[in-house]
């Protein structure tokens, strides 16, 4: 898709199609939709971007909630967002043993427990052990950067997950 198309959509398809480019939360397409007409994949990214950035912390920390847990009960049920099932699985995550899920489970308890949101990380850019490794070394961290690393990661998710929609090139972004 190019981004004539995008800028040509109505209000209805544009939240169709971007609303989960932030995990569970078609707000913010919806919000983009009005910025339009975009230039390009940057200008799109950047609207996504700005409108995070512009939200008080409990709006962030609401955003981080969307998310799922990853290798948690949403896996499981089989109730995540289609791309969470592709990036958590092109992870590794949906073949760890029970060894694992239980130390991810008890990891994952941990942060939210720490942070009051789940731990948000891009998946496509980890495998399973290392998904481990970094949620160990992020529950050391102080909470105001947790949130910083937390959100970055948000905007890592969106930046692939809009390439995909605009089949760019992720290493260009």
């Amino acid at each position: 898709m190019d981004i004539e198309k995008v800028n040509s959509m109505d209000f209805g398809e544009f939240v169709d199609v971007f609303g989960n480019v932030i995990e569970r939360c078609p707000l913010i397409a919806a919000a983009v939709w009005s910025q339009r007409p975009f230039s390009d994949l940057e200008d799109l990214k950047k609207h996504f971007f700005a409108f995070i950035d512009a939200l008080p912390q409990s709006g962030q920390e609401g955003i981080l909630r969307c998310h799922p847990d990853l290798a948690g009960s949403e896996l499981r049920r089989g109730t995540l967002t289609a791309e969470s099932q592709r990036e958590q699985s092109a992870a590794g995550l949906t073949s760890l043993g029970a060894d694992e899920r239980l130390r991810l489970a008890e990891l994952n308890a941990q942060y939210r427990a720490r942070f009051g949101f789940p731990f948000v990380l891009a998946a496509r850019f980890s495998d399973r052990a290392a998904v481990s490794r970094e949620l160990a070394r992020r529950l050391l961290c102080p909470s105001a950067q947790e949130l910083r690393t937390a959100l970055g990661e948000v905007k890592k998710i969106g930046s692939l997950r809009l390439a995909d929609l605009l089949r760019a090139d992720p290493a260009k972004l």
